[in-house]
């Protein structure tokens, strides 16, 4: 079990065990933090995804929680939350499956890190650097999404071409029966 306060589990190295500036406990702060963070159950009920879900997206990558309590239970931030409900966006509503979703999120967590980079560099080299990395990050990101779409377009077209030979099979069939 981690540390508590008034009865309240705080999680270890996510403020549980904050301290003042004369190493005192600060209990306020460390309520905080124990509210920052929910547990898996929590987490999953609130994002409407199984546990079994984001311990899948843990385990292939997708998802690292912001934290554990001293018995090992997963603890997630609000920023976690906001990576599963990406992940969910690109699944259903754009059809990626989680290899693809994968590419995705790396292509975006890059270009978060350039962006911060990019805003604490001082020389204008390292900024246009930046810039000339975050540029082909955003162009590798779109023929991503210009193969999904071109895979969508081809699977379309095929079912067009259905459509239409059941047409003229029905169309055969009632020249046939007149």
């Amino acid at each position: 079990m981690g540390d508590t306060v008034d009865g309240e589990e705080a999680p270890p190295g996510r403020g549980a065990d904050v301290r003042n500036n004369r190493g005192v406990r600060d209990k306020d702060q460390m309520k905080k933090a124990a509210r920052e963070l929910c547990g898996i159950g929590q987490a999953a009920q609130e994002l409407g995804v199984s546990v079994r879900a984001l311990r899948y997206y843990q385990e292939v990558g997708l998802l690292t929680p912001s934290g554990r309590t001293s018995g090992g239970n997963r603890l997630y931030a609000d920023s976690d939350l906001a990576r599963v409900r990406r992940i969910r966006e690109l699944q259903t509503l754009l059809g990626f499956n989680l290899d693809e979703i994968g590419t995705i999120l790396a292509y975006e967590d890059r270009l978060a890190q350039v962006r911060v980079e990019f805003h604490a560099a001082s020389d204008d080299g390292d900024r246009l650097r930046l810039l000339s990395e975050g540029e082909t990050a955003y162009v590798k990101l779109r023929a991503e999404i210009d193969e999904k779409i071109s895979r969508l377009a081809a699977f379309r077209d095929e079912i067009d071409e259905r459509l239409e030979r059941m047409n003229r099979f029905r169309d055969g069939a009632v020249a046939r029966s007149s």
